[in-house]
């Protein structure tokens, strides 16, 4: 009876061991669970679907699928995001859209620079990916510090956006909270997934000092009732009602604020509630991007 006991602990280990190397191997996003459901690509490392632009002191990589419809901007996001996490919504809308995946600076492939990071520079980004992609206006969604980056771009150039998705993105002002990321304490998480972003990072020796410097710069910027006056374009608010990087007060806040807001809250769901509940969030955001979005 011992003898097979300690068989039987042997397979499972070797199967966790397997598994564990499968992890490794496959392109993952930041804690991405074993159950986890397939996507088409490698979101972020599908080099083929791949272009490079130069934006200011950083080259910038994004990736392309889908032959016609609705151009639609994917914004992940930031500090440990990737664009894999937002997979699920590129491989239902790649079908019937044009779909630009961009890896935000000093994410995936996409280089840090030299300069700080700004508002406006996150606008200009994203305006360097769009005109290198040949899109005069498109319909943005972001998660997260993509959430943001779509906000600046759509007060600076309000006629270049048609609609937003904006996913746990609320209200910011100094003090509302204090951000730090360190690489040490966060990679403990998922030691796997930050191997594979070393890989794909074209200066990964300056990891930890871009989280510096993108640190300082969500610890003072201001994202309020000013910018958002400027947004023209109907978006559409998600927020999971228990997310503690963008509180649901934040974001109910922001949709004061906005001229053109919907907003969905989803029951029960943490900051990536998209992740955890892709089903209801897809469902929101199909009905507000309406006909000729869809699959």
């Amino acid at each position: 009876m011992g003898s097979i006991m300690r068989i039987k602990s042997l397979i499972c280990l070797c199967l966790l061991v397997s598994v564990m190397d499968v992890l490794a191997d496959s392109l993952r996003y930041f804690t991405q669970s074993i159950d986890a459901p397939k996507v088409k690509f490698e979101y972020g490392n599908n080099t083929p679907a791949g272009c490079y632009v130069q934006a200011d002191d950083a080259k910038l990589y994004y990736e392309v699928y889908g032959k016609g419809g609705e151009p639609i901007l994917i914004l992940h996001g930031g500090g440990v995001g990737c664009a894999l996490e937002m997979g699920a919504f590129i491989d239902r809308l790649a079908v019937s859209n044009k779909v630009i995946v961009m890896s935000s600076r000093g994410h995936g492939r996409s280089g840090i620079g030299t300069k700080p990071v700004t508002q406006a520079q996150k606008a200009a980004d994203v305006k360097a990916v769009l005109d290198d992609a040949k899109v005069d206006s498109a319909t943005l969604i972001g998660f997260s510090d993509g959430g943001y980056s779509a906000y600046d771009f759509a007060a600076a150039y309000p006629d270049r956006v048609k609609k937003m998705v904006a996913i746990g993105a609320g209200e910011l002002v100094p003090g509302l909270r204090k951000v730090v990321i360190r690489l040490d304490a966060m990679e403990q998480f998922d030691p796997a997934y930050f191997e594979q972003q070393r890989g794909l990072m074209p200066e990964p020796e300056r990891w930890q000092e871009f989280l510096d410097d993108f640190s300082r710069f969500y610890n003072e910027c201001v994202y309020s009732k000013v910018l958002y006056a400027k947004i023209t374009c109907p978006v559409l608010l998600v927020v999971g009602e228990k997310d503690g990087n963008a509180p649901l007060s934040t974001v109910l806040a922001a949709y004061q604020q906005l001229p053109n807001a919907q907003l969905a809250v989803i029951a029960g769901a943490p900051h990536p509630c998209f992740v955890t509940d892709f089903a209801v969030v897809w469902g929101q955001v199909s009905k507000f991007l309406g006909n000729g979005y869809n699959e």
